[in-house]
Protein backbone atom coordinates (compact mmCIF):
# COMPACT_ATOMS: atom_id res chain seq x y z
CA UNK A 1 0.00 0.00 0.00
CA UNK A 2 1.27 3.42 -0.88
CA UNK A 3 0.40 5.87 1.87
CA UNK A 4 -0.56 9.40 0.89
CA UNK A 5 0.58 11.79 3.57
CA UNK A 6 0.98 15.45 4.34
CA UNK A 7 3.49 17.84 5.80
CA UNK A 8 4.66 20.01 8.67
CA UNK A 9 4.28 23.67 7.73
CA UNK A 10 3.36 26.53 9.98
CA UNK A 11 -0.32 27.33 9.63
CA UNK A 12 0.30 31.02 9.05
CA UNK A 13 2.71 30.29 6.23
CA UNK A 14 0.27 27.84 4.69
CA UNK A 15 -2.68 30.21 4.78
CA UNK A 16 -0.50 32.82 3.14
CA UNK A 17 0.49 30.36 0.42
CA UNK A 18 -3.10 29.36 -0.20
CA UNK A 19 -4.61 32.85 -0.08
CA UNK A 20 -5.64 35.16 -2.86
CA UNK A 21 -2.42 37.14 -2.70
CA UNK A 22 -0.24 34.29 -3.91
CA UNK A 23 -1.21 34.40 -7.54
CA UNK A 24 -2.99 37.64 -8.28
CA UNK A 25 -1.96 37.32 -11.90
CA UNK A 26 -4.08 34.18 -12.21
CA UNK A 27 -7.14 35.97 -10.90
CA UNK A 28 -6.81 38.79 -13.43
CA UNK A 29 -5.75 36.76 -16.44
CA UNK A 30 -7.14 37.88 -19.79
CA UNK A 31 -8.42 34.44 -20.83
CA UNK A 32 -9.12 31.06 -19.17
CA UNK A 33 -6.20 29.36 -20.93
CA UNK A 34 -3.68 31.83 -19.49
CA UNK A 35 -5.33 31.72 -16.09
CA UNK A 36 -5.44 27.92 -16.06
CA UNK A 37 -1.75 27.67 -16.97
CA UNK A 38 -0.82 30.13 -14.21
CA UNK A 39 -2.90 28.24 -11.67
CA UNK A 40 -1.39 24.86 -12.59
CA UNK A 41 2.13 26.27 -12.30
CA UNK A 42 1.41 27.88 -8.94
CA UNK A 43 -0.40 24.82 -7.61
CA UNK A 44 2.36 22.45 -8.73
CA UNK A 45 5.08 24.50 -7.04
CA UNK A 46 3.30 25.01 -3.73
CA UNK A 47 1.86 21.52 -3.47
CA UNK A 48 5.18 19.88 -4.34
CA UNK A 49 6.93 21.68 -1.48
CA UNK A 50 4.19 20.87 1.01
CA UNK A 51 3.88 17.24 0.00
CA UNK A 52 7.61 16.61 0.15
CA UNK A 53 7.72 17.92 3.69
CA UNK A 54 4.63 15.81 4.39
CA UNK A 55 5.95 12.52 3.10
CA UNK A 56 9.23 13.08 4.94
CA UNK A 57 7.33 13.61 8.18
CA UNK A 58 5.31 10.45 7.66
CA UNK A 59 8.40 8.39 6.88
CA UNK A 60 10.06 9.58 10.06
CA UNK A 61 7.02 8.76 12.20
CA UNK A 62 6.51 5.31 10.68
CA UNK A 63 10.13 4.43 11.36
CA UNK A 64 10.34 5.78 14.90
CA UNK A 65 6.92 5.30 16.48
CA UNK A 66 7.75 8.34 18.64
CA UNK A 67 4.85 10.55 19.73
CA UNK A 68 6.63 13.75 18.76
CA UNK A 69 7.06 12.48 15.23
CA UNK A 70 3.39 11.56 15.00
CA UNK A 71 2.47 14.98 16.34
CA UNK A 72 4.62 16.51 13.61
CA UNK A 73 2.94 14.30 11.04
CA UNK A 74 -0.50 15.36 12.32
CA UNK A 75 0.46 19.01 11.99
CA UNK A 76 1.75 18.27 8.52
CA UNK A 77 -1.42 16.52 7.47
CA UNK A 78 -3.47 19.44 8.71
CA UNK A 79 -1.22 21.85 6.82
CA UNK A 80 -1.71 20.13 3.47
CA UNK A 81 -5.44 19.80 4.05
CA UNK A 82 -5.64 23.47 4.92
CA UNK A 83 -3.85 24.27 1.68
CA UNK A 84 -6.64 22.42 -0.12
CA UNK A 85 -9.40 24.03 1.93
CA UNK A 86 -9.09 27.44 0.25
CA UNK A 87 -12.64 28.21 -0.92
CA UNK A 88 -11.49 30.89 -3.37
CA UNK A 89 -9.12 28.49 -5.11
CA UNK A 90 -11.84 25.82 -5.18
CA UNK A 91 -14.24 28.27 -6.84
CA UNK A 92 -11.53 29.33 -9.28
CA UNK A 93 -10.97 25.72 -10.42
CA UNK A 94 -14.69 25.18 -10.88
CA UNK A 95 -14.92 28.33 -12.98
CA UNK A 96 -11.89 27.44 -15.09
CA UNK A 97 -13.19 23.95 -15.84
CA UNK A 98 -16.26 25.50 -17.44
CA UNK A 99 -13.96 26.43 -20.32
CA UNK A 100 -13.88 22.72 -21.19
CA UNK A 101 -12.04 21.78 -24.37
CA UNK A 102 -10.69 25.30 -24.80
CA UNK A 103 -8.13 24.42 -22.12
CA UNK A 104 -4.99 22.45 -23.04
CA UNK A 105 -5.57 18.79 -22.21
CA UNK A 106 -2.92 18.49 -19.48
CA UNK A 107 -3.95 21.74 -17.79
CA UNK A 108 -7.58 20.66 -17.82
CA UNK A 109 -6.74 17.25 -16.38
CA UNK A 110 -4.53 18.83 -13.69
CA UNK A 111 -7.44 21.07 -12.73
CA UNK A 112 -9.83 18.08 -12.60
CA UNK A 113 -7.52 16.22 -10.22
CA UNK A 114 -6.90 19.34 -8.13
CA UNK A 115 -10.65 19.87 -7.86
CA UNK A 116 -11.02 16.48 -6.13
CA UNK A 117 -8.32 17.40 -3.59
CA UNK A 118 -9.95 20.73 -2.84
CA UNK A 119 -13.45 19.25 -2.76
CA UNK A 120 -12.60 16.87 0.08
CA UNK A 121 -11.18 19.67 2.20
CA UNK A 122 -13.80 22.41 1.98
CA UNK A 123 -14.19 22.38 5.75
CA UNK A 124 -13.58 24.70 8.69
CA UNK A 125 -10.10 24.38 10.09
CA UNK A 126 -11.32 23.08 13.45
CA UNK A 127 -13.11 20.17 11.75
CA UNK A 128 -10.02 19.31 9.71
CA UNK A 129 -7.86 19.55 12.83
CA UNK A 130 -10.15 17.23 14.80
CA UNK A 131 -10.11 14.61 12.04
CA UNK A 132 -6.35 14.71 11.63
CA UNK A 133 -5.69 14.58 15.38
CA UNK A 134 -7.97 11.60 15.93
CA UNK A 135 -6.57 9.71 12.95
CA UNK A 136 -2.96 10.33 13.99
CA UNK A 137 -3.64 9.16 17.55
CA UNK A 138 -5.18 5.92 16.31
CA UNK A 139 -2.35 5.32 13.86
CA UNK A 140 0.23 5.78 16.59
CA UNK A 141 -1.58 3.16 18.67
CA UNK A 142 -1.38 0.72 15.76
CA UNK A 143 2.32 1.36 15.22
CA UNK A 144 3.34 0.99 18.84
CA UNK A 145 0.84 -1.57 20.17
CA UNK A 146 2.20 -4.98 21.12
CA UNK A 147 -0.22 -7.73 22.13
CA UNK A 148 0.03 -9.53 25.46
CA UNK A 149 -0.03 -13.31 25.62
CA UNK A 150 1.27 -15.70 28.27
CA UNK A 151 2.64 -12.87 30.37
CA UNK A 152 4.76 -11.19 27.69
CA UNK A 153 4.36 -8.88 24.71
CA UNK A 154 4.49 -9.99 21.10
CA UNK A 155 4.86 -8.34 17.69
CA UNK A 156 2.38 -9.15 14.94
CA UNK A 157 5.04 -11.10 13.05
CA UNK A 158 5.80 -13.24 16.11
CA UNK A 159 2.13 -14.02 16.70
CA UNK A 160 1.52 -14.85 13.04
CA UNK A 161 4.51 -17.22 13.08
CA UNK A 162 3.17 -18.94 16.20
CA UNK A 163 -0.30 -19.23 14.68
CA UNK A 164 1.11 -20.82 11.54
CA UNK A 165 2.92 -23.52 13.54
CA UNK A 166 0.39 -24.20 16.30
CA UNK A 167 -1.87 -27.27 15.96
CA UNK A 168 -3.75 -27.12 19.26
CA UNK A 169 -7.10 -25.39 18.71
CA UNK A 170 -7.28 -23.78 22.13
CA UNK A 171 -3.82 -22.27 21.80
CA UNK A 172 -4.60 -21.13 18.27
CA UNK A 173 -7.68 -19.36 19.62
CA UNK A 174 -5.57 -17.58 22.24
CA UNK A 175 -3.08 -16.40 19.60
CA UNK A 176 -5.88 -15.27 17.29
CA UNK A 177 -7.49 -13.31 20.12
CA UNK A 178 -4.12 -11.69 20.88
CA UNK A 179 -3.91 -10.56 17.25
CA UNK A 180 -7.27 -8.83 17.73
CA UNK A 181 -6.37 -7.07 21.00
CA UNK A 182 -5.55 -3.80 19.30
CA UNK A 183 -9.18 -3.62 18.15
CA UNK A 184 -10.35 -3.02 21.70
CA UNK A 185 -7.86 -0.16 21.99
CA UNK A 186 -8.94 1.65 18.84
CA UNK A 187 -12.59 0.62 18.36
CA UNK A 188 -14.21 3.52 20.20
CA UNK A 189 -11.86 6.15 18.75
CA UNK A 190 -12.56 4.75 15.28
CA UNK A 191 -16.31 5.18 15.74
CA UNK A 192 -15.67 8.75 16.89
CA UNK A 193 -13.51 9.30 13.80
CA UNK A 194 -16.25 7.89 11.57
CA UNK A 195 -18.73 10.39 13.06
CA UNK A 196 -16.29 13.24 12.45
CA UNK A 197 -15.72 12.12 8.88
CA UNK A 198 -19.45 11.85 8.24
CA UNK A 199 -20.03 15.32 9.67
CA UNK A 200 -17.38 16.69 7.34
CA UNK A 201 -18.82 14.93 4.29
CA UNK A 202 -22.38 16.06 4.98
CA UNK A 203 -21.26 19.66 5.32
CA UNK A 204 -20.07 19.35 1.73
CA UNK A 205 -23.33 17.89 0.47
CA UNK A 206 -22.46 14.19 0.39
CA UNK A 207 -24.61 11.42 1.89
CA UNK A 208 -21.73 10.34 4.15
CA UNK A 209 -17.96 9.94 4.18
CA UNK A 210 -18.07 6.71 2.14
CA UNK A 211 -20.06 8.45 -0.58
CA UNK A 212 -17.64 11.38 -0.60
CA UNK A 213 -14.50 9.24 -0.77
CA UNK A 214 -15.81 6.98 -3.52
CA UNK A 215 -16.81 9.93 -5.69
CA UNK A 216 -13.50 11.62 -4.91
CA UNK A 217 -11.76 8.55 -6.36
CA UNK A 218 -13.60 9.12 -9.64
CA UNK A 219 -15.91 6.15 -9.07
CA UNK A 220 -19.65 6.19 -9.53
CA UNK A 221 -21.09 4.61 -6.33
CA UNK A 222 -23.91 2.82 -8.15
CA UNK A 223 -21.60 1.36 -10.76
CA UNK A 224 -19.14 0.23 -8.09
CA UNK A 225 -21.84 -1.46 -6.02
CA UNK A 226 -23.18 -3.22 -9.12
CA UNK A 227 -19.69 -4.48 -10.00
CA UNK A 228 -19.19 -5.88 -6.49
CA UNK A 229 -22.61 -7.52 -6.58
CA UNK A 230 -21.72 -9.17 -9.88
CA UNK A 231 -18.39 -10.38 -8.50
CA UNK A 232 -20.07 -11.75 -5.39
CA UNK A 233 -22.44 -13.82 -7.54
CA UNK A 234 -19.75 -14.93 -10.00
CA UNK A 235 -17.37 -16.11 -7.26
CA UNK A 236 -19.94 -17.63 -4.89
CA UNK A 237 -19.94 -21.17 -6.26
CA UNK A 238 -16.16 -21.39 -6.86
CA UNK A 239 -15.54 -20.00 -3.36
CA UNK A 240 -17.93 -22.43 -1.66
CA UNK A 241 -16.42 -25.41 -3.46
CA UNK A 242 -12.88 -24.29 -2.71
CA UNK A 243 -13.62 -23.60 0.96
CA UNK A 244 -15.23 -27.02 1.41
CA UNK A 245 -12.06 -28.61 0.09
CA UNK A 246 -9.91 -26.33 2.26
CA UNK A 247 -11.93 -27.18 5.37
CA UNK A 248 -11.46 -30.88 4.65
CA UNK A 249 -7.70 -30.32 4.54
CA UNK A 250 -7.75 -28.34 7.77
CA UNK A 251 -9.84 -31.06 9.36
CA UNK A 252 -7.03 -33.51 8.71
CA UNK A 253 -4.43 -31.03 9.92
CA UNK A 254 -6.12 -30.26 13.23
CA UNK A 255 -7.89 -33.54 13.84
CA UNK A 256 -11.36 -32.05 14.21
CA UNK A 257 -14.48 -32.27 12.01
CA UNK A 258 -14.64 -29.77 9.16
CA UNK A 259 -17.89 -28.44 10.60
CA UNK A 260 -15.98 -27.25 13.69
CA UNK A 261 -13.57 -24.97 11.82
CA UNK A 262 -13.34 -21.54 13.47
CA UNK A 263 -11.67 -18.31 12.34
CA UNK A 264 -8.42 -19.14 14.16
CA UNK A 265 -7.94 -22.28 12.04
CA UNK A 266 -7.20 -20.28 8.86
CA UNK A 267 -3.79 -18.81 9.84
CA UNK A 268 -4.51 -15.24 8.76
CA UNK A 269 -6.49 -13.45 11.52
CA UNK A 270 -8.91 -12.01 8.94
CA UNK A 271 -8.91 -14.97 6.51
CA UNK A 272 -7.64 -12.63 3.81
CA UNK A 273 -4.90 -15.03 2.75
CA UNK A 274 -5.02 -18.75 2.04
CA UNK A 275 -3.66 -21.13 4.68
CA UNK A 276 -0.85 -23.36 3.43
CA UNK A 277 -1.97 -26.11 1.08
CA UNK A 278 -1.37 -29.56 2.56
CA UNK A 279 0.13 -30.64 -0.75
CA UNK A 280 2.75 -27.91 -0.84
CA UNK A 281 4.55 -25.61 1.57
CA UNK A 282 5.88 -22.74 -0.49
CA UNK A 283 8.25 -21.76 2.31
CA UNK A 284 10.22 -24.90 1.44
CA UNK A 285 11.46 -23.16 -1.68
CA UNK A 286 12.77 -20.27 0.42
CA UNK A 287 14.60 -22.41 2.97
CA UNK A 288 18.20 -21.34 3.31
CA UNK A 289 17.41 -17.84 2.12
CA UNK A 290 18.15 -14.85 4.31
CA UNK A 291 16.06 -11.73 4.63
CA UNK A 292 18.74 -9.96 2.58
CA UNK A 293 18.28 -12.56 -0.15
CA UNK A 294 14.61 -11.58 -0.43
CA UNK A 295 15.65 -8.00 -1.21
CA UNK A 296 18.28 -9.14 -3.69
CA UNK A 297 15.87 -11.41 -5.56
CA UNK A 298 13.58 -8.46 -6.13
CA UNK A 299 16.43 -6.11 -7.06
CA UNK A 300 17.80 -8.44 -9.74
CA UNK A 301 14.35 -9.25 -11.13
CA UNK A 302 13.38 -5.63 -11.69
CA UNK A 303 16.80 -4.81 -13.10
CA UNK A 304 16.32 -7.62 -15.64
CA UNK A 305 13.00 -6.06 -16.63
CA UNK A 306 14.91 -2.89 -17.46
CA UNK A 307 13.90 -1.06 -14.30
CA UNK A 308 16.69 0.53 -12.27
CA UNK A 309 16.11 -0.49 -8.66
CA UNK A 310 19.30 0.15 -6.70
CA UNK A 311 18.29 3.65 -5.65
CA UNK A 312 14.96 2.42 -4.30
CA UNK A 313 16.73 -0.27 -2.26
CA UNK A 314 19.18 2.28 -0.90
CA UNK A 315 16.38 4.57 0.26
CA UNK A 316 14.26 1.88 1.90
CA UNK A 317 13.99 0.27 5.35
CA UNK A 318 13.45 -3.49 5.21
CA UNK A 319 13.86 -5.07 8.65
CA UNK A 320 12.10 -5.18 12.01
CA UNK A 321 12.98 -2.98 14.93
CA UNK A 322 11.25 -1.71 18.06
CA UNK A 323 8.81 1.14 17.50
CA UNK A 324 8.78 0.75 13.72
CA UNK A 325 5.53 0.28 11.79
CA UNK A 326 4.90 -3.49 11.74
CA UNK A 327 3.29 -3.55 8.30
CA UNK A 328 4.53 -2.56 4.84
CA UNK A 329 4.09 0.35 2.47
CA UNK A 330 5.69 2.23 -0.39
CA UNK A 331 5.94 6.00 -0.51
CA UNK A 332 7.12 8.48 -3.11
CA UNK A 333 8.71 11.34 -1.22
CA UNK A 334 8.69 13.89 -4.02
CA UNK A 335 6.84 12.24 -6.92
CA UNK A 336 10.28 12.01 -8.42
CA UNK A 337 13.44 10.01 -7.86
CA UNK A 338 13.04 9.48 -4.10
CA UNK A 339 10.86 6.38 -3.78
CA UNK A 340 11.03 4.32 -0.58
CA UNK A 341 9.63 1.12 0.90
CA UNK A 342 9.10 0.09 4.50
CA UNK A 343 8.90 -3.63 5.26
CA UNK A 344 9.67 -6.08 8.05
CA UNK A 345 11.12 -8.89 5.94
CA UNK A 346 11.58 -12.49 6.94
CA UNK A 347 12.75 -15.22 4.51
CA UNK A 348 9.30 -16.63 3.70
CA UNK A 349 7.09 -16.90 0.64
CA UNK A 350 4.67 -14.37 2.12
CA UNK A 351 7.39 -11.78 2.67
CA UNK A 352 8.75 -12.44 -0.82
CA UNK A 353 5.22 -11.68 -2.02
CA UNK A 354 5.15 -8.50 0.06
CA UNK A 355 8.59 -7.42 -1.16
CA UNK A 356 7.56 -7.84 -4.78
CA UNK A 357 4.20 -6.19 -4.07
CA UNK A 358 5.72 -3.05 -2.59
CA UNK A 359 8.40 -3.07 -5.28
CA UNK A 360 5.62 -3.03 -7.87
CA UNK A 361 4.33 0.18 -6.31
CA UNK A 362 7.86 1.54 -6.23
CA UNK A 363 8.73 1.03 -9.90
CA UNK A 364 5.34 2.38 -10.93
CA UNK A 365 5.99 5.65 -9.10
CA UNK A 366 9.58 5.85 -10.27
CA UNK A 367 8.73 5.61 -13.96
CA UNK A 368 5.82 8.03 -14.14
CA UNK A 369 6.59 10.81 -16.62
CA UNK A 370 8.11 13.57 -14.48
CA UNK A 371 7.39 16.24 -17.07
CA UNK A 372 3.70 16.02 -16.20
CA UNK A 373 2.19 18.66 -13.90
CA UNK A 374 2.99 17.70 -10.32
CA UNK A 375 -0.43 16.38 -9.37
CA UNK A 376 -0.56 14.16 -12.45
CA UNK A 377 2.69 12.41 -11.45
CA UNK A 378 0.61 9.73 -9.81
CA UNK A 379 -0.76 6.34 -10.85
CA UNK A 380 -3.70 6.55 -13.24
CA UNK A 381 -5.80 5.46 -10.27
CA UNK A 382 -5.07 4.00 -6.87
CA UNK A 383 -6.32 0.61 -8.10
CA UNK A 384 -3.89 0.64 -11.03
CA UNK A 385 -0.86 0.85 -8.75
CA UNK A 386 -2.44 -1.88 -6.62
CA UNK A 387 -2.78 -3.96 -9.79
CA UNK A 388 0.94 -3.70 -10.52
CA UNK A 389 1.74 -4.54 -6.90
CA UNK A 390 -0.50 -7.61 -7.10
CA UNK A 391 0.86 -8.62 -10.49
CA UNK A 392 4.38 -8.61 -9.04
CA UNK A 393 3.53 -10.05 -5.63
CA UNK A 394 1.90 -13.10 -7.19
CA UNK A 395 5.24 -14.04 -8.75
CA UNK A 396 6.54 -15.19 -5.36
CA UNK A 397 4.29 -18.23 -5.76
CA UNK A 398 4.62 -18.67 -9.51
CA UNK A 399 6.16 -22.12 -10.32
CA UNK A 400 8.14 -20.70 -13.23
CA UNK A 401 9.49 -17.83 -11.13
CA UNK A 402 10.46 -20.24 -8.32
CA UNK A 403 12.67 -22.17 -10.74
CA UNK A 404 14.11 -19.26 -12.70
CA UNK A 405 14.55 -16.75 -9.90
CA UNK A 406 14.62 -18.51 -6.55
CA UNK A 407 16.67 -21.42 -7.87
CA UNK A 408 14.20 -24.11 -6.82
CA UNK A 409 14.76 -27.67 -8.08
CA UNK A 410 12.72 -28.01 -11.31
CA UNK A 411 11.75 -31.60 -10.53
CA UNK A 412 10.53 -30.64 -7.06
CA UNK A 413 8.51 -27.75 -8.45
CA UNK A 414 7.07 -29.87 -11.26
CA UNK A 415 5.88 -32.44 -8.75
CA UNK A 416 3.78 -29.90 -6.87
CA UNK A 417 2.95 -27.55 -9.73
CA UNK A 418 -0.79 -28.34 -9.74
CA UNK A 419 -0.92 -27.68 -6.00
CA UNK A 420 0.94 -24.39 -6.41
CA UNK A 421 -1.48 -23.25 -9.10
CA UNK A 422 -4.45 -24.31 -7.01
CA UNK A 423 -3.05 -22.41 -4.04
CA UNK A 424 -2.83 -19.32 -6.21
CA UNK A 425 -6.48 -19.73 -7.20
CA UNK A 426 -7.41 -20.15 -3.54
CA UNK A 427 -5.60 -16.94 -2.70
CA UNK A 428 -7.48 -15.03 -5.38
CA UNK A 429 -10.86 -16.33 -4.25
CA UNK A 430 -10.16 -15.82 -0.56
CA UNK A 431 -8.87 -12.30 -1.08
CA UNK A 432 -11.79 -11.38 -3.32
CA UNK A 433 -14.31 -12.44 -0.69
CA UNK A 434 -12.32 -10.63 2.01
CA UNK A 435 -12.28 -7.44 -0.04
CA UNK A 436 -16.05 -7.77 -0.36
CA UNK A 437 -16.27 -7.91 3.45
CA UNK A 438 -14.34 -4.68 3.77
CA UNK A 439 -16.38 -3.01 1.02
CA UNK A 440 -19.73 -4.04 2.47
CA UNK A 441 -18.86 -3.38 6.12
CA UNK A 442 -17.22 0.01 5.61
CA UNK A 443 -20.07 1.22 3.44
CA UNK A 444 -22.59 0.19 6.13
CA UNK A 445 -20.43 1.62 8.92
CA UNK A 446 -20.48 5.10 7.41
CA UNK A 447 -24.18 4.83 6.67
CA UNK A 448 -24.69 4.40 10.44
CA UNK A 449 -21.61 4.34 12.70
CA UNK A 450 -23.82 4.08 15.78
CA UNK A 451 -25.26 0.66 14.91
CA UNK A 452 -23.92 -2.53 16.52
CA UNK A 453 -20.73 -2.70 14.46
CA UNK A 454 -19.44 -5.79 16.25
CA UNK A 455 -22.54 -7.74 15.20
CA UNK A 456 -22.49 -6.21 11.72
CA UNK A 457 -18.90 -7.36 11.26
CA UNK A 458 -19.65 -10.99 12.00
CA UNK A 459 -22.88 -10.91 9.99
CA UNK A 460 -20.84 -9.75 7.01
CA UNK A 461 -18.01 -12.24 7.60
CA UNK A 462 -20.44 -15.15 7.89
CA UNK A 463 -22.23 -14.21 4.67
CA UNK A 464 -19.21 -13.54 2.47
CA UNK A 465 -16.38 -15.62 3.95
CA UNK A 466 -18.50 -18.47 5.36
CA UNK A 467 -16.68 -18.25 8.70
CA UNK A 468 -18.33 -19.13 12.00
CA UNK A 469 -18.85 -16.38 14.55
CA UNK A 470 -17.05 -17.14 17.86
CA UNK A 471 -19.72 -17.85 20.47
CA UNK A 472 -20.63 -14.93 22.75
CA UNK A 473 -17.88 -12.72 21.30
CA UNK A 474 -18.78 -9.03 21.36
CA UNK A 475 -15.54 -7.16 20.70
CA UNK A 476 -14.52 -4.73 17.94
CA UNK A 477 -12.57 -7.31 15.94
CA UNK A 478 -13.17 -5.21 12.83
CA UNK A 479 -11.19 -2.35 14.35
CA UNK A 480 -7.99 -4.42 14.39
CA UNK A 481 -7.68 -3.74 10.65
CA UNK A 482 -5.58 -0.57 10.30
CA UNK A 483 -7.04 0.35 6.89
CA UNK A 484 -10.10 1.88 8.55
CA UNK A 485 -7.75 4.56 9.88
CA UNK A 486 -4.83 4.94 7.49
CA UNK A 487 -6.60 4.15 4.21
CA UNK A 488 -10.35 4.66 4.71
CA UNK A 489 -12.76 3.68 1.94
CA UNK A 490 -9.87 2.21 0.00
CA UNK A 491 -10.18 -1.57 0.08
CA UNK A 492 -12.43 -1.85 -2.98
CA UNK A 493 -9.48 -0.60 -4.99
CA UNK A 494 -7.50 -3.71 -4.07
CA UNK A 495 -10.14 -5.88 -5.70
CA UNK A 496 -10.38 -3.57 -8.70
CA UNK A 497 -6.61 -3.94 -8.82
CA UNK A 498 -7.02 -7.72 -9.04
CA UNK A 499 -9.37 -7.25 -11.98
CA UNK A 500 -6.92 -4.95 -13.76
CA UNK A 501 -3.99 -7.26 -12.93
CA UNK A 502 -5.86 -10.17 -14.51
CA UNK A 503 -6.47 -8.10 -17.63
CA UNK A 504 -2.79 -7.11 -17.73
CA UNK A 505 -1.68 -10.73 -17.35
CA UNK A 506 -3.86 -11.68 -20.30
CA UNK A 507 -2.40 -8.81 -22.33
CA UNK A 508 1.21 -9.67 -21.43
CA UNK A 509 0.67 -13.40 -21.98
CA UNK A 510 -0.50 -12.70 -25.51
CA UNK A 511 2.48 -10.41 -26.09
CA UNK A 512 5.05 -13.06 -25.04
CA UNK A 513 3.17 -15.99 -26.58
CA UNK A 514 2.47 -17.73 -23.27
CA UNK A 515 0.13 -20.73 -23.27
CA UNK A 516 -1.58 -21.96 -20.08
CA UNK A 517 -2.55 -20.27 -16.84
CA UNK A 518 -1.56 -16.63 -17.17
CA UNK A 519 -0.31 -16.39 -13.57
CA UNK A 520 2.29 -19.10 -14.31
CA UNK A 521 3.96 -17.36 -17.27
CA UNK A 522 7.64 -16.52 -17.32
CA UNK A 523 8.81 -12.92 -17.29
CA UNK A 524 12.45 -13.88 -17.81
CA UNK A 525 14.00 -13.15 -21.17
CA UNK A 526 11.13 -10.88 -22.13
CA UNK A 527 12.36 -7.28 -21.96
CA UNK A 528 9.21 -6.31 -23.85
CA UNK A 529 7.28 -6.92 -20.62
CA UNK A 530 9.26 -4.21 -18.84
CA UNK A 531 8.99 -1.84 -21.80
CA UNK A 532 5.25 -2.39 -22.08
CA UNK A 533 4.70 -1.70 -18.39
CA UNK A 534 6.87 1.42 -18.39
CA UNK A 535 5.42 2.88 -21.59
CA UNK A 536 1.77 1.83 -21.38
CA UNK A 537 1.13 1.68 -17.64
CA UNK A 538 3.66 3.70 -15.64
CA UNK A 539 4.61 6.68 -17.79
CA UNK A 540 1.07 8.00 -18.48
CA UNK A 541 0.51 8.82 -14.82
CA UNK A 542 -2.88 10.50 -14.39
CA UNK A 543 -2.89 12.26 -17.72
CA UNK A 544 -6.21 10.67 -18.70
CA UNK A 545 -9.18 9.37 -16.65
CA UNK A 546 -8.77 5.78 -15.49
CA UNK A 547 -11.52 4.32 -17.71
CA UNK A 548 -9.68 5.42 -20.85
CA UNK A 549 -6.34 4.40 -19.38
CA UNK A 550 -7.47 0.82 -18.67
CA UNK A 551 -8.94 0.46 -22.14
CA UNK A 552 -5.74 1.82 -23.72
CA UNK A 553 -3.48 -0.46 -21.64
CA UNK A 554 -5.42 -3.70 -22.05
CA UNK A 555 -7.65 -3.17 -25.07
CA UNK A 556 -10.86 -3.45 -23.06
CA UNK A 557 -12.75 -1.63 -20.30
CA UNK A 558 -12.26 -2.77 -16.72
CA UNK A 559 -14.45 -5.77 -16.01
CA UNK A 560 -14.59 -9.06 -14.09
CA UNK A 561 -14.18 -11.41 -17.03
CA UNK A 562 -10.42 -12.06 -16.91
CA UNK A 563 -10.42 -12.45 -13.13
CA UNK A 564 -13.42 -14.80 -13.09
CA UNK A 565 -11.78 -16.84 -15.85
CA UNK A 566 -8.68 -17.29 -13.67
CA UNK A 567 -10.62 -18.47 -10.60
CA UNK A 568 -13.57 -20.31 -12.14
CA UNK A 569 -12.09 -23.80 -12.23
CA UNK A 570 -9.53 -25.79 -10.30
CA UNK A 571 -6.07 -25.55 -11.83
CA UNK A 572 -4.63 -28.71 -13.42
Amino acid sequence: MRTSVSCLVAATFLVACGGAGVSDTAATAEDPVTEARAFVQWYSTVTADLEKAATTAYWRAANSGVKEDFDAYAAADLALRTHHSDAQRYAQIQRLLKAGDRLPELDRRSLEVALLAYQENQLPRDVLAAMVKKSSEIEQTFNTFRATLEGRTWSNNDLLERLAKETDSARRQAIWEALKQVGAQVGTPLVELARLRNEAARRMGFANYWDMKVRGQEHDPGTLIALFDALEKATDQPFRAMKAELDAELSRRFGIPAARMMPWHYDNPFFQDAPPNEAVDLDVFYQGKTREDIVELARVFFADLGMEFDDIVANSDFYEREGKDQHAFCITIDRGADVRMLLNIKPTADWMDTMLHESGHAVYYKYIDRTLPFNLREAAHIFTTEAIAMLMGALAKNPTWLIERVGADPAAVSKVRPAILEQRRREQLIFARWAMVMFSFERAMYENPDQDLNALWWDTVERLQLLKRPPARDLPDWAAKPHFTIAPVYYHNYLLGELFAAQLRATLAKKVGHVGPTWAMSYSGHPEVGRTLIESVFAPGMRIPWERFVADATGRPLGPEAFVSEVAARAE
